[in-house]
């Protein structure tokens, strides 16, 4: 495994840490106006704020507790939760002006969707992480897709 290997999916579990603590706490403030923890935005309609801040913790949530768990799918359900958060992000971008508005707010939009689809492509190419998830989408010749990790087939798979 190489060092990336073992570094990348830490500095990935410890953003998503991040984003599951975020997305609570901007749902407190959201819930309870009076914490004040500077975490919402005013040009955001109540809507938007608390889909923001509910999708930042699904997000972090799925992948935490899919890492420690090793759940299979959390790839994937990763993955869709991106999506879910990049187009909030345009929402907010281009109808609310977020990160400045303009061209910066654009070219903001542009680095976290880069961010977005790096992370993704990791999670499928990397064997760290498919081994670390027994991927159902990682086949090889040496392992058949209906097998486990350890080569052992699974129980109540009718293929195996």
């Amino acid at each position: 495994m190489s060092a990336l290997d073992r570094l990348i999916p830490k500095i990935l579990l410890a953003l998503s840490a991040f984003l599951l603590i975020w997305g609570i706490l901007g749902l407190f403030e959201y819930l309870f106006p009076a914490l004040s923890l500077g975490l919402q935005n005013s040009s955001f309609p109540a809507g938007l704020q608390f889909a923001h801040f509910f999708a930042i913790m699904l997000t972090g949530a799925f992948f935490v507790f899919g890492y420690i768990k090793k759940w299979p799918h959390t790839p994937y359900v990763t993955i869709t939760m991106y999506a879910v958060l990049a187009t909030l992000c345009f929402v907010e971008v281009i109808d609310f002006g977020a990160f400045g508005g303009g061209t910066k707010g654009v070219l903001t939009m542009l680095l976290e969707y880069s961010v977005y689809v790096g992370l993704s492509i990791y999670m499928f190419r990397s064997p760290a992480m498919r081994y670390h998830f027994g991927n159902a989408s990682y086949t090889s010749e040496n392992r058949p897709l209906w097998t486990s990790r350890m080569g052992a087939k699974r129980p109540g798979n009718p293929v195996g």
